[in-house]
């Protein structure tokens, strides 16, 4: 069965929700935006009241309530006041991912730069010369051992604190020209030695121990010795998956080509089967999408609210529509955050305020 999916990595993730009763933290979003108009263009600080203004791929919050978030010219980080770009003198790589291990170390991918490790005084670069299966790296993941996976476009790599091993679902070459930002074309369901099956999107630990990994090719599951492609209810494989996440109750969520689909142990279940680039759970139970809209010309931030997800009749509401989102953050404000082509918005559950330079 043919099918075309053509896409790049700029056409991605969504934007989110927040309950309705926050006055203060809305006045202050605002009074942030009054300031931010008021910069001067050209201001050149290596911290300032804006974000950065190019494709803002990932958002996380650290322990101390930081926010950070991956972007094309840098990783910044958000201290509640001012943005701070932490790697605008270590390298000028595009950053896709950031992670905060549970020794309260950060590391941030790259394409074309490999992994940067930064312990909040200096910086450490690892590369394919030091093991890494690709330099373009773009998803980390830490598994309940403590190792760290990076997905590339090569594989995967586990890092132990010491070393790499790589991992590839299959033996194919990445190609040369490779990017992990070019368009590709699917015409057709990849053979299994196509090397697209190696070009890892997501990666999450099931309850069982078992890793799945979403890649442009089919999404499969590693169980510490093979690995084993993920198929619908009809033998369907799971095609470019671009988000896996496990929520509180151990279900583990799939978003991509084929839609939204739910995994609860023993059967899948649709959501929809409109394109889905990224997955969150709020401190609510609430699943939030970003998804291509059905017209296909536009991405819209959707909330799944938890109470509707065991009905079989979701209760979906849509936040925002925009011409592309990325990743997703919801603060310990429970403001939520977005990335987008041109920088991060926060949405406090009433309006959006963006953070990009003037």
């Amino acid at each position: 069965m043919k099918y075309i999916l053509i896409y790049t990595l700029l056409s991605l993730f969504v934007a989110s929700n927040c309950s309705a009763q926050r006055k203060k933290t809305a006045e202050q979003l605002g009074n942030m935006q009054s300031e931010v108009d008021r910069m001067p263009t050209g201001t050149n600080t290596a911290s300032s009241l804006h974000g950065p203004n190019s494709i803002v791929r990932t958002i996380k919050q650290d322990r101390k309530g930081n926010i950070w978030m991956a972007s094309w010219e840098g990783v910044f980080r958000y201290d509640g006041k001012s943005f701070t770009n932490m790697t605008n003198t270590v390298s000028s790589a595009r950053y896709f991912s950031v992670l905060e291990d549970k020794k309260g170390n950060f590391w941030f991918t790259s394409i074309g730069s490999g992994v940067y490790y930064y312990d909040g005084k200096s910086f450490r670069n690892f590369t394919s010369k030091e093991g890494l299966s690709s330099d373009r790296v773009t998803t980390i993941y830490e598994d309940r051992s403590g190792h760290i996976w990076f997905g590339s476009d090569n594989g995967v790599s586990r890092y132990d604190g010491k070393s790499f091993q790589n991992f590839k679902m299959n033996k194919a070459t990445v190609p040369v020209t490779a990017d992990s930002v070019h368009i590709s074309v699917y015409q057709e369901q990849f053979p299994e030695n196509h090397p697209m099956h190696n070009d890892v999107n997501a990666t999450v630990e099931d309850n069982t121990g078992k890793l799945w990994f979403g890649t442009r090719g089919y999404a499969c599951i590693y169980d510490g010795k093979t690995f084993k492609v993920v198929t619908h209810k009809d033998g369907k494989p799971f095609a470019n998956v671009r988000s896996i996440i496990k929520d509180r109750k151990g279900n583990i969520w799939l978003g991509g080509y084929d839609g939204l689909w739910r995994y609860d142990g023993s059967t899948f279940t649709n959501f929809t089967r409109n394109f889905v680039g990224y997955i969150y759970e709020d401190k609510e139970g609430n699943i939030l999408t970003s998804s291509e809209s059905a017209d296909k010309k536009s991405w819209v931030l959707s909330r799944y609210a938890e109470k509707s997800l065991s009905n079989g009749y979701p209760t979906v509401t849509e936040i925002a529509n925009k011409p592309m989102i990325f990743g997703i953050l919801e603060d310990d404000k429970r403001n939520i955050w977005f990335g987008s082509p041109d920088g991060v918005s926060a949405y406090n559950g009433k309006t959006i305020t963006d953070f990009k330079g003037k």
